[in-house]
């Protein structure tokens, strides 16, 4: 787990419905930037969790599924222990002239940080794999044009 995206906090596992979760006691936009979706993983009083955050207007929180719960051998109303960080690669830890090129294309930014974690990984390990430094540009310029296009892989 990144620590310089890591959170931690204490939070109460609470149920509402058939939904089992924790809320987030912080703006995920202001501590990770803004994303259409945050792909979290992390642990919960020492045990693995993750997923991606809900949210409810401005509040966000992390749903924990009944198996999750089960295995954990975790009960409602617990104050439990909370470490988070987003999952995958992001800008902040790809390689500077990938980050580069998506810093200076909004769009296609935008739908990187959107993507699942398997296709941004699959992005940057094809451009990680490159053997010459032309090929590796090449595959960069590829890839943004790709993510303008809206299409999650090569």
């Amino acid at each position: 787990m990144s620590e310089t995206n890591q959170k931690s906090f204490n939070a109460i596992i609470q149920k509402e419905g058939k939904f089992i979760f924790v809320a987030i006691p912080f703006s995920p936009r202001e501590v990770w930037g803004s994303k259409p979706r945050y792909s979290v993983a992390g642990d919960i009083n020492g045990i693995a969790v993750r997923g991606t955050l809900g949210a409810l207007g401005q509040d966000y929180f992390l749903r924990l599924g009944a198996a999750w719960m089960r295995d954990s051998g975790i009960e409602l109303g617990t104050n439990v222990s909370v470490r988070l960080s987003l999952e995958g690669p992001q800008e902040s830890n790809v390689a500077s002239d990938i980050a580069k090129a998506l810093s200076d294309n909004k769009k296609a930014k935008t739908f990187f940080d959107g993507l699942p974690t398997f296709y941004r990984k699959n992005f940057i390990r094809w451009i990680e794999s490159a053997k010459r430094e032309e090929t590796r540009v090449k595959r960069i310029s590829e890839m943004m044009k790709l993510l303008e296009e809206g299409k999650r892989e090569k």
